[in-house]
């Protein structure tokens, strides 16, 4: 499996949490997008079913990456819902909910968010998907969404997940057995 973050987006470069909301694809975003599309061609990805985020800045992403392929969009491939902390920076979260870690070094403390998704939540519906959807496919998603679906992928532990990276503009290409990260 090729998995994808989206590419950079307005509030990537702001800091700001996006989770359910919309934030354009940036010219760097959509140069990212496009990169992943040769790195999947190099690859031999081409053919492979597509399934996207039915989020704006994943679907752009995907499009830009796979032009011309049939897009399956799957709710299940969102981005966690960060409740009443989207469109916030961190430190305007840290100024309403002092509690949340001044330096986290994962993105568990995401999951704390008034009103927001719970780990379970986001665990259950990627698990889902993972059941359903080819070994060989191309999934478009987010960052948190990613790490997940990657660690459930590699059988990781949680604290294993957490600590994944999610860079933009590149792509993962994840089995059971490993995963190795491919970029131009």
């Amino acid at each position: 499996m090729f998995i994808l973050r989206h590419g950079e987006t307005v509030w990537n470069v702001e800091g700001r949490m996006q989770g359910g909301l919309v934030s354009p694809l940036t010219e760097r975003g959509r140069a990212q997008a496009l990169r992943q599309g040769e790195i999947l061609r190099r690859a031999g990805a081409e053919g492979l079913p597509v399934y996207s985020s039915p989020q704006g800045r994943a679907l752009e992403t995907a499009r830009l990456a796979m032009p011309g392929a049939a897009l399956i969009e799957d709710q299940r491939l969102a981005e966690i819902d960060m409740g009443a902390w989207q469109g916030l920076t961190y430190g305007e979260i840290r100024r309403v909910s002092p509690e949340i870690p001044a330096a986290p070094d994962s993105f568990l403390w995401k999951f704390a968010a008034p009103g927001g998704e719970r780990l379970e939540e986001m665990l259950v519906r990627l698990r889902d998907f993972l059941s359903e959807v080819p070994a060989e496919a191309v999934v478009v998603t987010h960052g948190v969404a990613s790490q997940l679906l990657r660690g459930c992928t590699l059988k990781l532990d949680l604290a294993a997940m957490a600590a994944l990276d999610d860079p933009q503009g590149v792509v993962h290409r994840v089995t059971e057995h490993g995963e190795i990260l491919l970029s131009s």
